[in-house]
Formats: C-alpha cells, sequence, structure tokens
C-alpha cells in the first residue's frame, strides 16, 4: 500500500496558515466531490495549482 502525502523526492517547504471556518467547510465540500478523497492538504496544493495555471502562473 502506498504512503500518504508528497514522494520524499520532492523537495517541499511547509507552510502554516489559518484559515476561517468557512472556508475550511467550502475546501472540505470540494474534497468530497472528488474521486479520491484527498487530504486537506493535499486538497489545497490541488487548488493552488489550478488557480496558479489558470491564470498562467505556473
Amino acid at each position: 500500500m502506498a504512503g500518504r502525502g508528497r514522494p520524499k523526492s520532492v523537495e517541499t517547504t511547509p507552510i502554516a496558515v489559518r484559515m476561517t471556518d468557512d472556508l475550511v467547510k467550502r475546501i472540505d465540500a470540494a474534497r468530497k466531490i472528488q474521486t479520491d478523497f484527498p487530504t486537506r492538504p493535499e486538497m489545497i496544493r490541488r487548488m493552488l495549482e489550478e488557480w496558479l495555471t489558470r491564470n498562467d502562473l505556473s
């Protein structure tokens, strides 16, 4: 069984962010419609990647 989270070979930087309860609920709602039900951190990464790509900031 594969482990959760990012592969160890990828260099990452942890970032702590405070969010309102409403924003967390909206993130959780987005997680529920994904077929693989990602973790909150993974969902936030996906949302950021999508936004950056959509705004040509990749």
